[in-house]
């Protein structure tokens, strides 16, 4: 069968053979990329992260994705720093935790991003000392309250987006990163956004989106930097979650809840410098780049002015 399988593409002409050639290779590309993905995906085992620290420090632990983070820390057995803005739900976050995992250690910083950042970030450097953190989650960010126009967003809103979101995590880092560099080891996890990697551009949030640009370029800096000294850096991007944040109330298929987002997220750390970790996600991403830009900014200015629409709305009636 095989003999005369190829003696009857032997006698085909050139075109044909090289057509042949040529789809049998972009076949065995596509496999080798779709076993990755199932690899990646599935079957990966996630690394142990207590080899990096006894310590994690999350940011924005209350709520949320950094939430699900300090849990899914938590029941891999390290002590959490956890640094927050309201001393009350940093308590009560706490409580949550050790009522379930009673063995570890769990020490409070309160941290008003959007206030003195150098005084918190002096608290996070005081606390950790003597600690071997060996896990940073810069989970703390903040969005528009409703999609809006550049020239509607107002100079509070602005600087608060920049100095949360920006300064915010470079400023943790450079608090946590000396004690890594000196241990020689360490994993960074910064978030991200789809919308400044998967999207080609997110209208009516352009602050927003542009804040995690350079999340998502400061973290392949760091990886590159560091990661020949035990360190690994890594941006994670996640497309919409069940959060407060994105005003999505319930969980589904392509929308996960934190804690869903935060078990995917735990396998990646320590792996590729950006990632999307919770596989559907990555399937949208797919969709997303195999359309033209023009077709995915139009779909999407859309999408944003329809939010914008019900957020002025839900204004007015607050007004009345």
């Amino acid at each position: 069968m095989e003999a005369c399988f190829f003696d009857t593409l032997k006698a085909q002409p050139f075109w044909v053979i090289f057509l042949f050639t040529l789809g049998s290779l972009s076949l065995l590309k596509f496999s080798f990329v779709f076993l990755k993905w199932v690899w990646i995906n599935f079957l990966r085992p996630g690394k142990n992260l207590k080899k990096y620290g006894s310590w994690g420090l999350v940011t924005g632990p209350t709520d949320g994705i950094g939430k699900g983070f300090a849990f899914q820390l938590a029941r891999k057995g390290l002590n959490l720093v956890l640094v927050g803005r309201n001393p009350d739900k940093l308590k009560d976050v706490s409580d949550s935790i050790l009522a379930k995992y009673a063995k570890i250690q769990i020490r409070t910083v309160v941290v008003d991003f959007t206030g003195d950042l150098d005084e918190g970030v002096k608290k996070i450097k005081e606390t950790i000392e003597g600690l071997d953190v060996g896990v940073l989650i810069n989970n703390v960010g903040i969005s528009y309250p409703y999609a809006r126009y550049f020239h509607e967003v107002d100079e509070e809103l602005l600087v608060n987006l920049i100095k949360v979101n920006v300064e915010g995590t470079t400023k943790v880092t450079q608090a946590v990163l000396p004690g890594m560099v000196k241990r020689k080891k360490g994993a960074i996890v910064n978030i991200g956004s789809g919308a400044a990697i998967v999207i080609p551009s997110d209208p009516l949030y352009a602050v927003y989106a542009a804040t995690k640009a350079y999340i998502d370029q400061f973290s392949r800096c760091l990886y590159v930097e560091y990661k020949n000294s035990g360190i690994d850096v890594q941006c994670q991007v996640p497309l919409y979650v069940a959060t407060k944040m994105a005003s999505i109330k319930r969980s589904s298929f392509f929308v996960p809840s934190t804690d869903g987002y935060a078990r995917a997220a735990m396998r990646w750390i320590g792996y590729e410098p950006r990632c999307t970790p919770y596989w559907p996600h990555s399937i949208l991403w797919g969709l997303a780049y195999s359309l033209p830009e023009s077709v995915v900014d139009a779909w999407r200015l859309r999408f944003c002015l329809g939010i914008r629409k019900r957020g002025q709305m839900k204004d007015s009636r607050k007004k009345e």
